[in-house]
């Protein structure tokens, strides 16, 4: 008799002392995580910065982000541009605070000067104009120099054209000056130019999201949260100049640059 009471009674402070420890092992737990784990955002990290524990998956990115919003008409008016191989006006389309690259032989540049751009995340917002080999947009990164640097670029005259050739050299990736469009067309054949999809107004004004990171490069347009380019670069660059693209005897308008450096 004495032995179960001994037991019982041992049984008894057990569960209270389960009762006690439990709750406050719970209490000392990430609060940020204590209700579930659905999503956990810090003061600095957001979006895709966030450590993501739902579904059972935990992917946690840098917590240091920096994120700069240019304004291209003001930059233009304070002569901190650097223009290479082009005129840079005022845009007349007072939808925005834009920059008009004027058309000319040759590729041509216009570098934000003293900004550098690493990994991260590039958003603008382009015009073209729907006429054929006359409009090649887009923006060059990790730049060494002015013929050295990756690019991101879109050909507007083909996001809606039928012929299915066409349709599918929208958007391109190149790397100056050991990978232009020709060489990688020719011998990575539509690895590196796809289709944009949804499909922009090419005479418009569209919005694209870039996202370089260690080895990979993704390009969505007009807010999609699929990407219509997903490329592996093509070189060991890790940082340089940013700026807007034209190729061949091509212009553009460019504006609302945002550059976010991870």
């Amino acid at each position: 008799m004495k032995n179960k009471r001994t037991t019982v009674i041992a049984a008894f402070i057990g569960l209270s002392l389960f009762a006690i420890i439990v709750p406050a092992f719970k209490n000392v737990q990430d609060p940020k995580v204590a209700d579930g784990g659905s999503k956990t955002v810090t003061k600095k990290t957001e979006g895709k910065n966030a450590c993501d524990v739902s579904n059972g998956r935990a992917a946690l990115l840098s917590q240091k982000t920096k994120s700069s919003q240019y304004d291209l008409g003001k930059l233009l008016a304070k002569k901190e541009l650097m223009v290479v191989n082009r005129e840079v006006t005022a845009s007349p389309d007072k939808k925005y605070s834009a920059v008009k690259i004027s058309e000319k032989d040759g590729e041509g540049v216009v570098w934000i000067k003293g900004v550098t751009f690493s990994k991260g995340i590039i958003e603008l917002d382009l015009k073209g104009k729907d006429v054929l080999q006359k409009s090649f947009i887009g923006v060059a990164f990790h730049g060494a120099d002015n013929k050295t640097f990756d690019g991101i670029y879109f050909r507007p005259f083909n996001f809606k054209a039928t012929d299915s050739i066409r349709h599918i050299h929208a958007v391109q990736y190149i790397s100056h000056p050991d990978f232009p469009w020709k060489k990688l067309r020719d011998e990575k054949n539509g690895q590196y130019e796809k289709a944009v999809a949804p499909e922009p107004d090419p005479n418009n004004w569209f919005h694209t999201r870039i996202e370089v990171g260690d080895k990979e490069v993704k390009v969505f347009v007009n807010n999609a949260t699929k990407p219509s380019l997903v490329v592996n670069k093509l070189n060991n660059r890790k940082s340089g100049m940013i700026g807007l693209w034209t190729g061949e005897g091509s212009g553009g308008e460019f504006a609302n640059l945002s550059i976010t450096n991870n």
